[in-house]
């Protein structure tokens, strides 16, 4: 039986460029489908454990009709290859961030290009999963027109990624700004194939532990997704809690994938027996929605914390939908970020991804081979998940515009590195260098309000100890 379903053994792939319009190409020779890569015997490869190394797995490497160091088989494309999650529960992240993404590239595109070469995205649809996302990252690395690794989503897929990376250094295929805080593509071994734009959920969960105790709330316990994503928002708010002498007062997991409609009551009941102060959540929208609203049913009233990943806007809207209540599950909600409030259009950057969200307004990709299709979904006019893959788009055209007229991958690394005290537009400025891979630091706080979430300024006066 196959990893993949739906129609992902097509032999044709998409390439998502200007104007939001999909751009049908069939394969070159030489690379492998997803099929053809289990039935070569690569299919250990694709379920081995990402910790595990690749060096046995007998991966070659396929050289297309070029130079594969060159920036593409076009002179005219920057081919950008991006292996997200477009269907599942957790599609909205893969979704919002490519929009974001798309509305920037589509206003340099319209504007010639950068250094007179259009900006286009190649979609690979894993579901948030590792197996499907190891099989898209060789074959993207294989397709002699992808230029580098763009926008991947979530701990548990890029963990798995990044050995590919390792085996395949020779190609010099860096990755890109992933939509994941955690560790492994920031330390050795695999940092060094990496680039991160955000800030990491060591950060994230310290500042949300530093503030939950500042206010005297000291019993703080987890919930989370029982994955590396999960454990890595584990590992720091245990060690944030060590800094200050205390320990967690409970934990709870849950399985990835779970859906909105579950039931978490035996993780709140699991939790409510410590007698917590503070939850704080690393998990996707629709579990952790799912856990706030039972906390509250359940009488678990205190504040339900939500690293960055969760995506905000989707996981209001599920517990805002269809109640005539629409505040009662979302009192105790705050949500730490890792870009600034998409409403603070003092920042040039905010001003402008505004203006260009409105002009294009990306709709999602329409061309990707979905592993679970037909799922619907409605956007968002703006999110903290669409900003940031707004700002990836800003900074990496601006690194590619650094490459000059006829970039190769061998002067990625030396283009990053020139990134010094970069004014991106969102009050905080960028700087990479060999051993800075990291290029923002800062951290957000959020609360809802109504439909949106807005800046907490005041702790201890939205979260009272009693």
């Amino acid at each position: 039986m196959s990893l993949f379903s739906g129609k992902e053994d097509s032999e044709l792939k998409t390439r998502i460029g200007g104007g939001g319009e999909g751009e049908v190409r069939q394969k070159q020779p030489g690379t492998m489908t997803r099929r053809s890569l289990v039935r070569s015997g690569l299919g250990a490869l694709v379920a081995a454990p990402w910790a595990g190394g690749l060096g046995a797995a007998g991966v070659h490497s396929h050289p297309g009709p070029r130079d594969r160091a060159g920036a593409t088989r076009q002179d005219d494309e920057i081919v950008l290859g991006v292996s997200a999650a477009f269907s599942g529960p957790s599609r909205g992240l893969g979704t919002e961030l490519y929009r974001g993404s798309m509305a920037y590239f589509n206003h340099v595109n319209e504007n010639g290009g950068v250094n007179g070469r259009r900006i286009v995205m190649k979609l690979l649809d894993d579901g948030y999963q590792p197996d499907p996302c190891v099989a898209n990252t060789i074959e993207l690395i294989q397709d002699e027109s992808v230029f580098l690794l763009f926008n991947y989503v979530g701990t548990p897929t890029v963990t798995r990624a990044l050995p590919v990376l390792k085996k395949f250094r020779d190609q010099q295929v860096y990755l890109f700004f992933p939509f994941t805080g955690a560790e492994p593509q920031r330390e050795p071994p695999y940092g060094e194939f990496a680039f991160n734009l955000r800030a990491s959920y060591r950060q994230e969960t310290a500042g949300l532990v530093d503030n939950f105790l500042s206010i005297g709330r000291r019993r703080v316990a987890v919930f989370y997704q029982n994955d590396a994503y999960g454990r890595s928002g584990w590992a720091g708010v245990r060690e944030a809690l060590a800094r200050h002498g205390e320990t967690m007062a409970g934990e709870a997991t849950y399985m990835r994938g779970t859906q909105f409609g579950a039931s978490m009551r035996g993780q709140v009941e699991i939790l409510q027996a410590r007698s917590p102060d503070a939850v704080i959540c690393i998990g996707a929208y629709q579990a952790c929605a799912a856990f706030a609203r039972d906390a509250e049913d359940l009488g678990l009233h205190i504040p339900v914390a939500n690293v960055s990943f969760v995506g905000s806007e989707n996981l209001l809207a599920l517990m805002r939908e269809g109640r005539a209540d629409a505040d009662a599950h979302t009192r105790f909600l705050v949500n730490s970020q890792v870009v600034p409030s998409y409403e603070d259009t003092s920042l040039p950057a905010v001003r402008e991804y505004h203006e260009l969200m409105a002009r294009y307004d990306p709709p999602p990709p329409a061309n990707v081979d979905r592993i679970t299709p037909g799922e619907p979904y409605t956007t968002f006019p703006q999110s903290f998940v669409s900003l940031e893959g707004f700002v990836n788009a800003k900074l990496i055209t601006e690194i590619i515009r650094r490459m000059g007229d006829n970039p190769q991958r061998s002067g990625i690394e030396e283009a990053v590195f020139a990134v010094r005290d970069y004014d991106l537009g969102v009050g905080e400025r960028v700087r990479f260098g060999p051993n800075r891979r990291q290029g923002l630091q800062m951290i957000y706080y959020t609360v809802p309000e109504g439909e949106r979430f807005v800046p907490l300024e005041d702790w201890e006066g939205r979260f009272p100890v009693s």
